[in-house]
């Protein structure tokens, strides 16, 4: 029988007070954050940057989007964001580079402008003791995607209403272009059989989280 994991209520400071007490001096960790679209994963792992500075950098899944023109040849570009939409070879590929590596590695960044990923963006330098990686996928059991589990010590669930996550979403694809009626049929379409299925593994996460504050956006 599956143990499920412990919920805490916590402020975003609280959070990365947390996520600091990972550190140690026995080598680099590598927190991951997740939770379904619209969760405020973005949020929390930037106030968690904010609090350590230095000690912490961020490493985001999206950088590993297919590009569009692949999408295209795939045939998946109208799923985009759905788990076989990203290079999650090269993303367990990065991580356990990270957790290896002695000298500075660079990551790649989505550009939701452009609705592209861009290579090399992030310098990670070799001494940053605490890594903090957020995207949707973190805790899928296959697929490729068990290969970044493994790769990491801990996985957070951002654990937030049903009605809140999706006016986020919507707000958001609206911002980057699609009018409100297609931004509402994207996140009905694409973004909620995405939730469904990052919610169904919620179980094998460390730690289910609720953000006690004004609502992360």
């Amino acid at each position: 029988m599956t143990t499920s994991p412990p919920t805490v209520s916590l402020t975003l400071d609280q959070l990365a007070s947390r996520a600091a007490s990972l550190i140690t001096d026995d080598g680099r960790r590598i927190l991951g954050i997740t939770g379904a679209p619209g969760a405020g994963k973005s949020t929390v792992s930037q106030a968690i940057v904010r609090k350590l500075g230095s000690r912490c950098s961020i490493v985001e899944m999206d950088g590993f989007h297919l590009a569009n023109r692949e999408l295209d040849r795939l045939g998946r570009h109208e799923r985009k964001g759905a788990p076989d939409t990203f290079d999650v070879d090269g993303y367990a590929a990065l991580l356990r580079r990270l957790r290896a590596s002695n000298s500075t590695v660079y990551a790649p960044v989505f550009d939701r402008e452009f609705d592209e990923s861009i290579g090399s963006t992030t310098a990670v330098d070799p001494c940053t003791p605490l890594i903090v990686t957020e995207g949707n996928y973190l805790l899928l059991p296959s697929g490729g995607w068990q290969e970044v589990r493994a790769a990491l010590d801990e996985v957070w669930y951002l654990d937030v209403p049903e009605e809140t996550r999706t006016k986020r979403l919507v707000k958001r694809h609206s911002r980057f272009g699609k009018s409100s009626e297609a931004a509402a049929e994207w996140v009905k379409r694409v973004d909620q059989p995405n939730a469904e299925l990052i919610s169904a593994v919620r179980p094998r996460a460390d730690l289910i989280v609720r953000i006690e504050r004004s609502e992360p956006h």
